[in-house]
């Protein structure tokens, strides 16, 4: 079975949400993805407890958390290597309408990731750029700014793209995280800026430290990123993936990114009990 909705399996043809339901009509609701190895979800707990911050900063109405957690251990078995996705809607509120908030679990296949990636700078001007606002890095379904960045970045010719505050400081991809090699440290936009708390992000960084990599978080332009020795994607689906051209500037590619997508898996294989690389 694929999709798990309120706890319960259905069928694709069954696996539906009202059109009244304001996840819909006005991407109100929260979701998060996990990574699935061999059928064993990679810190889950870690994507439960942020999903639970998203939704109480939205005021949601929360489901059951091992109801959740339940599904997305039936869904992580029944797609083996996937990602699994989860959304809580917020409902409707039309008075002619019973449009109760749904909680939806689903496994996908994992996408194909470009190696190393390419990706075009812009503007995010939607991005609050610090952590001080009450929907600071909350992950809701509210995605179209993000994903129509992409787009452009794709009709452009590039795999994806660079986000930008309006401070001028690199923040994240519409989808990922962003670190890089400076100096023998590794670099990547604090969490002050209003950037999701990304699960590979802390466990990146957690790798870093098996390999005694200095980390520095902050605040950067793309100047400090376009000089820098290497560039990482960080992501549920990318892991480690090793950025190779901004803007058409190529980014040179060194032994970091690899020796840390290796103890980035060692870390995962620790904790699933699994080596994902077998």
């Amino acid at each position: 079975m694929r999709v798990f909705i309120d706890g319960a399996p259905v069928g694709d043809s069954e696996a539906v949400v009202s059109v009244f339901d304001w996840g819909l009509q006005r991407g109100f609701g929260c979701f998060e993805v996990i990574r699935s190895y061999h059928g064993r979800p990679f810190r889950a707990e870690a994507h439960l407890d942020r999903l639970e911050r998203s939704a109480a900063a939205l005021a949601m109405q929360r489901p059951d958390r091992s109801m959740i957690a339940d599904s997305v251990e039936r869904a992580a078995t029944a797609g083996g290597d996937c990602q699994v996705r989860v959304i809580l809607t917020a409902g409707g509120r039309d008075p002619l309408a019973d449009a109760p908030p749904r909680s939806v679990v689903m496994w996908e296949l994992l996408p194909e990731v470009p190696v190393p990636l390419r990706v075009m700078s812009m503007a995010a001007p939607w991005h609050p750029g610090r952590s001080d606002g009450p929907l600071a890095a909350v992950k809701w379904l509210s995605y179209a700014p993000n994903m129509a960045s992409s787009d452009a970045a794709r009709r452009a010719g590039y795999d994806d793209a660079l986000l930008m505050c309006d401070e001028g400081w690199v923040i994240e991809g519409p989808t990922f995280g962003v670190a890089w090699m400076t100096g023998g440290t590794l670099e990547t936009p604090g969490l002050d800026l209003g950037i999701l708390p990304s699960i590979t992000r802390a466990a990146t960084i957690e790798a870093a430290a098996t390999l005694g990599i200095p980390v520095a978080e902050g605040a950067f332009g793309l100047d400090r990123v376009l000089a820098a020795d290497e560039v990482l994607a960080l992501s549920t689906t990318r892991q480690v993936t090793p950025i190779g051209e901004i803007d058409g500037r190529e980014v040179p590619q060194g032994p970091v990114g690899p020796a840390l997508l290796e103890a980035f898996l060692d870390l995962v294989a620790a904790e699933i009990g699994h080596d994902p690389r077998r």
